[in-house]
């Protein structure tokens, strides 16, 4: 299964995604996306959105993309089936009043709770990273991260944190690189220094769980049917 439908309306479609599968086309492989999809189940679709132009000037359509999950990282999200909805969406997520959760396992034992307010800034190594500067919260350039442990034990005979996360704002790899930045990275995570790959964690261990909304003077929930974090033992 590289997607499954959680629910969907006239404006809107929440799906369950698997990882390992990109959402929108990098203009480098030939690769399906899960954007390309969704429109041949829902052909309307096919248009609504943006045009992203990659780095090399290449244009690629992002049909109904009004959010994003890494490729790596599997769970719930949403697609517009219409402009008008591709707009609303969008403006809810900039005003912050659509709510994502996440769950993560991370090295090492955390606080009980916290906040991480910080800068999601481009590194220059290769591969392309990003890195967190510390900023206050009503910095206009921060990234804000609540987080609360939700167990704890240890893989590999080293102590991990599973936590709930939710990001308040949506940059790119907030989540793994304000848990670098702690010194906590997420298991399986090489990329931001993660050293732990038990349970066949060969990406990071994050998973999209929860996203909550209001639309049309409705409100809406949709929860992600398969978490495989819940069943690590610790």
């Amino acid at each position: 299964m590289v997607f499954e439908i959680i629910a969907e309306t006239a404006d809107f479609v929440a799906i369950d995604k698997s990882a390992g599968l990109i959402v929108h086309s990098d203009g480098r492989t030939e690769e399906s996306s899960l954007s390309e999809l969704l429109t041949i189940q829902y052909p309307e679709m096919r248009g609504v959105g943006e045009v992203w132009t990659t780095p090399q000037g290449v244009e690629i359509p992002l049909h109904g993309v009004v959010h994003r999950l890494d490729r790596s990282t599997a769970g719930v999200m949403l697609f517009a089936r219409t402009q008008e909805a591709f707009e609303a969406l969008r403006a809810r997520f900039r005003a912050r009043r659509i709510k994502k959760t996440y769950e993560a396992l991370v090295e090492g034992l955390t606080d009980n709770e916290g906040s991480i307010s910080a800068e999601i800034v481009r590194t220059n190594s290769v591969p392309k990273r990003w890195t967190a500067l510390p900023r206050p919260a009503d910095h206009h350039r921060a990234a804000l991260t609540d987080w609360a442990r939700l167990r704890s034990g240890h893989l590999e005979d080293q102590p991990v944190s599973h936590v709930m996360v939710r990001p308040r704002t949506g940059r790119t790899h907030q989540i793994r690189v304000h848990f670098a930045h702690m010194g906590h990275p997420l298991v399986g995570d090489e990329l931001y220094g993660g050293q732990l790959h038990t349970g066949g964690w060969i990406r990071p261990a994050l998973h999209a769980t929860h996203i909550s909304f209001e639309f049309n003077g409705e409100h809406h929930e949709f929860e992600s049917r398969s978490n495989p974090l819940k069943s690590v033992s610790l």
